[in-house]
């Protein structure tokens, strides 16, 4: 029983040692990794022509706070847009397959 429960106490030390960030992110790094993701995942949806005119909007509006200086305001914006982004390739991915179940047999 002793050898289960300090298992659990490594178990729980472990992850509790992943969930936080050994070194924090300055507000201004956290936007730019934010942002970039955004703008990578805007351009996948792009070359799969389904970029939404709502990801471009929450892009423009994180450069907008971050320009500002509101450094929080802008990574939630950049974190939505590619949340949005994302949401655009998986529909354009759905889409692929099931036409095909739309087709009049």
């Amino acid at each position: 029983m002793m050898r289960n429960t300090r298992a659990f106490s490594v178990v729980l030390l472990l992850a509790g040692l992943s969930a936080t960030p050994l070194i924090a992110q300055e507000p201004a790094d956290a936007f730019k990794t934010a942002y970039a993701a955004a703008e990578v995942a805007n351009k996948k949806a792009g070359n799969l022509r389904n970029q939404w005119t709502v990801t471009s909007a929450s892009l423009a509006a994180a450069k907008k706070a971050a320009d500002g200086g509101d450094y929080e305001t802008a990574t939630r914006l950049a974190k939505q847009a590619e949340s949005l982004a994302n949401a655009s390739i998986a529909q354009t991915e759905r889409e692929k397959s099931l036409w095909k179940d739309s087709e009049i047999r």
